[in-house]
């Protein structure tokens, strides 16, 4: 009959199309790396090297805490290869995202997890995981190679052995970074070395290099808290009783 001559016809053209083309009926090939935060986007541009676009979400000088994604964005996320994000509830306007896309089978990296984070010692968010990592170099040099690991997995098309000496190189750099930190931290008197931050943010450089940190403006790990006036009289009496002079901001 006529309708089968049509079916047969039809399914011949999709074989050819599949076959020839390489098209799909399940949408486009999934190519590149989306990356949610500008500090993950450096790592990850640095060791992709020229192999392959790199898309970062946020821009200098943008808060993660309170970044959320525009219709574009989340469907260049949707058809990554390979999606990295910081996770541990960094990105807090970027989870579902996250979710959606891992939901649809991009392979996602979630750095904060695989670099044994510490959790917060106080604050409204103490006893949560810290996502701030990359106050420590040391855990800079695990963010490098679980970047290279699942961009050569998983991003078709780059040279593995340049990705590799890419990532080799930054490792040299960061390394020679820490290096320099513990020497020039080791200069400052224990008594002095005393944090006051605008929120939890220092941890991880604290612990690394022997730092306390008295405490912070926003009293949380998020900057989408706000500090009552107790806690600012508290933050204050601190401040005197321990003799810091200075507040640092991330």
């Amino acid at each position: 009959p006529r309708s089968r001559s049509r079916r047969h016809v039809t399914a011949l053209l999709i074989a050819l199309c599949l076959a020839v083309t390489g098209c799909s009926a399940l949408g486009p090939e999934r190519s590149g790396v989306v990356v949610t935060t500008n500090i993950l986007g450096d790592i990850t541009r640095t060791i992709v090297g020229d192999e392959a676009e790199v898309t970062v979400l946020m821009k200098p000088n943008a808060d993660p805490h309170s970044f959320g994604v525009s219709a574009q964005q989340a469907a260049r996320i949707e058809n990554a290869a390979l999606l990295v994000h910081n996770g541990l509830g960094l990105e807090e306007g970027v989870a579902r995202n996250v979710q959606a896309a891992r939901d649809q089978g991009v392979p996602t990296l979630a750095v904060g997890e695989g670099v044994d984070p510490i959790t917060y010692t106080e604050g409204r968010t103490a006893r949560q995981a810290d996502p701030h990592f990359w106050t420590d170099p040391v855990r800079v040099l695990k963010a490098i190679d679980l970047v290279t690991a699942q961009v050569t997995e998983h991003v078709g098309g780059v040279d593995t052995g340049k990705v590799r000496a890419n990532a080799a190189r930054y490792r040299t750099e960061v390394t020679a970074l820490e290096t320099r930190m513990r020497g020039e931290f080791a200069k400052i008197p224990p008594e002095r070395r005393k944090l006051v931050t605008n929120h939890h943010v220092f941890g991880y450089l604290a612990q690394r290099y022997g730092f306390e940190v008295i405490g912070a403006v926003i009293p949380s790990g998020t900057t989408l808290a706000s500090p009552s006036g107790s806690d600012l009289k508290s933050l204050a009496d601190a401040v005197r009783r321990a003799g810091v002079p200075t507040v640092f901001a991330d």
